[in-house]
């Protein structure tokens, strides 16, 4: 390895990827590993994904980038596909999650016009590490080193109608939330609880923001993990999957709400640019399909079928998730270790704090191949045991 000229701000694993082809990744030795990661949810459709090296090709070789003072048509054409899929009528398109959430805030803000500013957020949420999407984050440990962090956000108890109504008052705009959490631990909200807050937002006029950046795409077998709990938010935001692994996001809302965002109030020089709309259009093409979303949900049930087995075994505490997005909260080991074991045997999966390991299978990824990934997690846990 040559030397590493970047921030020291990931503890990085072992292996060097070079080529990657549907569910498995390949190091720089040639050896082959079952991704169950997605790379942290972004390939949904799998590592080069025929369609999208298709038209991103096709379209690099036209033209790759013009500013958004110009129409494209990669763009109109993404666009519409969301409008159909997420039943919205506007959208920002940016880089990334965080991109997403810093433009929600500060949709939700204009929307109010100052009078009402106040964020209600989650705790052991994750929304990202600008200064606005770390501000909603409800950890602590992400804050630490980097106040005065934005002024207006107030975290309570996640799948608590009880804490929610209380923190609301009169200056209050927004609430912001993860169907199911993440990075928190892969905790699923509560359907009642999330048709309760929809209903309360509803009545005081407050704007409900789902951030589905990881839920959103299919991941739960649904295009929307909304459409599972039967409950629609005024805003939506979306990335990680939607670019196919190119960067992606996407704030989508009504145009009622939309329209407080005049010329000059928000922007992007590389947000929605030809190359990655046309990724993006080939994602939505596939996966918006409703024959591939029900094989993801059949896949999602075999995956918890399986993963029910492994608490048989004393250091697994509770299994959490829906579709291909699981969490394995374990007693008494850290996840980094369990990890580093997994990848020796071909296998990769994430944490979700230190003590839950969190699974994000490509939505491509065959039951068999689901098998093979959850035998070599229960033989590692068995050796623990």
């Amino acid at each position: 390895m040559k030397e590493d000229r970047f921030f020291p701000v990931y503890k990085r694993f072992k292996p060097v990827f070079v080529r990657g082809e549907g569910v498995w990744l390949f190091d720089d030795q040639g050896k082959k590993y079952l991704d169950l990661t997605s790379g942290i949810g972004v390939n949904a459709l799998g590592h080069s994904h025929p369609e999208i090296v298709k038209r991103v090709k096709e379209q690099i070789e036209k033209l790759s980038h013009v500013s958004n003072l110009f129409y494209n048509l990669p763009q109109f054409e993404l666009l519409e596909r969301l409008a159909s899929l997420t039943k919205r009528e506007a959208f920002f398109l940016c880089n990334s999650g965080a991109e997403a959430v810093e433009a929600a805030i500060k949709l939700s803000r204009k929307y109010f016009d100052g009078q009402k500013w106040k964020i209600i957020s989650m705790n052991n949420s994750f929304h990202g590490r600008t200064y606005g999407a770390l501000s909603a984050t409800g950890q602590k440990k992400y804050h630490e080193g980097f106040g005065p962090l934005v002024p207006g956000f107030i975290y309570v108890p996640y799948n608590d109608v009880s804490a929610l109504e209380s923190a609301i008052d009169e200056e209050t705009c927004a609430v912001i939330l993860e169907p199911i959490q993440g990075e928190g631990g892969v905790n699923p909200a509560d359907k009642e609880y999330l048709k309760r807050v929809r209903e309360i937002t509803k009545e005081l006029g407050i704007l409900l923001i789902f951030d589905e950046i990881q839920t959103g795409i299919g991941r739960t077998g649904y295009f929307l993990a909304e459409e599972y709990y039967e409950v629609e938010a005024d805003i939506i935001l979306l990335a990680k999957a939607l670019g196919g692994g190119l960067p992606l996001g996407a704030v989508c809302t009504s145009k009622d709400i939309a329209q407080v965002m005049g010329p000059g109030s928000h922007g992007t020089t590389m947000g929605g640019n030809l190359v990655v709309c046309a990724a993006g259009t080939a994602v939505l093409d596939i996966v918006g399909n409703e024959k591939f979303l029900r094989e993801v949900r059949e896949k999602g049930r075999f995956l918890e079928e399986k993963l029910k087995d492994l608490l048989e075994l004393p250091i697994v505490k509770e299994i959490r998730g829906r579709g291909l997005m699981w969490g394995i909260e374990l007693k008494d080991i850290k996840v980094r270790e369990l990890q580093e074991e997994l990848i020796e045997e071909g296998v990769l999966v994430l944490s979700a704090g230190e003590n839950v390991l969190r699974l994000l299978p490509p939505l491509i990824v065959t039951k068999e191949e689901l098998e093979k990934g959850i035998e070599t997690i229960k033989e590692a846990l068995q050796k623990r045991c």
